[in-house]
């Protein structure tokens, strides 16, 4: 069968999200400096870890990890979206946990200063909110595909603020025919019932999607699991390890036309 539809991961894969999260690292530890003087590099590095830790501390910890939900997101997020209860606790728990992360992270570096750990997190969320970007291919392969294909947006994370990063690139939105976000569902990828709920909303048969994605553990493992066409969108060159073996791997979202002809040529 050839390909009748395609599925988009999001972050690292349409958004440059790993660009804003350190762009807003590096201006709020830079202004940490200019408060304490704080080594920028070192109080970003020790704030990461202390967020990673406390994150993992939290009875929400599954949860996140089942919806797709990291550490940094939470920086930021405010979790007011979303049914499940667990959306609830954490933003609940959001402030204590981004003031708790800049704090330690302060402390650690040698600076006791609860009320600037304070300020840094609010910094944080206004950096990060000040930046949203797109690969600079992103939107010319969208608008080919578009031409050919019904397009699906399929991305793990809190429907808030998944809905928020779009709104920060509202050109992206009328590309996609539909948009599912983990966050409204009981689990996110790489579950089989989510890729099921896409294919259904698509009308599609496994063999007729093609999933692309840059995480493996999520994007590929899900569209393998399905029996669907995959391309590991791997921008860095990555050696791949472990068990996961994709059908596809690019390392720009133009390749993808060669992908599909590739598929299409083999159903004949």
């Amino acid at each position: 069968m050839s390909i009748q539809a395609v599925l988009f991961d999001l972050d690292d894969t349409l958004l440059w999200d790993e660009r804003s999260v350190e762009e807003a690292f590096a201006a709020t530890c830079q202004y940490a400096q200019s408060k304490s003087g704080a080594i920028p590099d070192q109080l970003e590095a020790e704030v990461r870890q202390a967020a990673r830790d406390l994150y993992a501390s939290y009875e929400t910890y599954s949860f996140t990890q089942n919806i797709g939900i990291n550490p940094f997101e939470a920086l930021w997020g405010h979790f007011t979206g979303g049914e499940h209860q667990e959306f609830r606790m954490l933003q609940q728990l959001a402030p204590m946990y981004r003031q708790s992360a800049w704090t330690q992270g302060l402390k650690a570096v040698g600076v006791e200063d609860e009320a600037l750990g304070a300020e840094l997190a609010k910094q944080f969320m206004k950096e990060r909110r000040a930046r949203s970007y797109v690969y600079e291919e992103t939107y010319e392969v969208l608008r080919k595909l578009k031409t050919r294909y019904p397009l699906l947006l399929l991305t793990n994370g809190s429907p808030d603020l998944q809905q928020e990063k779009l709104d920060g690139v509202p050109d992206i939105i009328p590309f996609f025919d539909h948009l599912v976000i983990s966050g409204n569902y009981p689990e996110g990828k790489p579950a089989i019932s989510l890729f099921q709920h896409a294919m259904s909303l698509l009308d599609i048969a496994p063999s007729a999607g093609l999933m692309v994605g840059d995480k493996l553990t999520t994007d590929i493992k899900g569209a393998y699991n399905v029996g669907m066409h995959h391309a590991w969108l791997n921008r860095k060159g990555v050696k791949l390890t472990g068990d996961i073996h994709p059908e596809y791997e690019i390392s720009h979202l133009s390749e993808l036309f060669a992908v599909i002809d590739e598929i299409d040529s083999k159903k004949h």
